[in-house]
């Protein structure tokens, strides 16, 4: 199997239909959940709703890149979270992240192996691969603290 395949089966794990690590996903957990619960602030945690948003955010800037796109995104703005106010609110940024996770996965699928070894973007980035690898590294870290979170809810 290619890596990239691998890759995206990875990250369709993590995101829409593993268990295999996590033994859950992001849309089993964010899926059943409302909106007061995506908002509902515990101390000084971030919120359902807002890493939610932070991961999503990460994946919409990187699909760019892999549209041939610019690097546009910005650690400083990835938690800035539009407010939520209602259940619509909250089903349209689940959506938005449910397809970029998609999409994100079939355009890893896609790559041919030789990109992945590829400086994306800069050479400071690293390579497509490294960056890759850092979205599910990254996506398994805040799953968690979503798990715990809802927890709490």
């Amino acid at each position: 199997m290619k890596r990239s395949a691998l890759l995206a089966k990875r990250l369709r794990e993590i995101f829409l239909n593993g268990y295999w690590i996590a033994n859950t996903n992001y849309k089993d957990q964010l899926e059943n959940i409302n909106w007061e619960q995506a908002i509902h602030q515990i101390e000084d945690l971030n919120t359902i709703a807002a890493l939610t948003y932070h991961i999503n955010y990460y994946l919409s800037g990187i699909l760019n890149v892999f549209h041939g796109g610019l690097l546009e995104i910005r650690d400083q703005y990835s938690f800035d979270l539009p407010p939520i106010h209602s259940e619509t609110d909250w089903k349209k940024l689940l959506e938005a992240f449910l397809a970029h996770s998609a999409a994100f996965a079939d355009e890893v699928e896609k790559m041919p192996d030789e990109k992945l070894d590829e400086v994306f973007v800069d050479e400071k980035y690293g390579t497509y691969l490294r960056n890759i690898e850092g979205v599910i590294e990254h996506s398994y870290y805040h799953l968690g603290q979503i798990v715990l979170i809802r927890k709490f809810t």
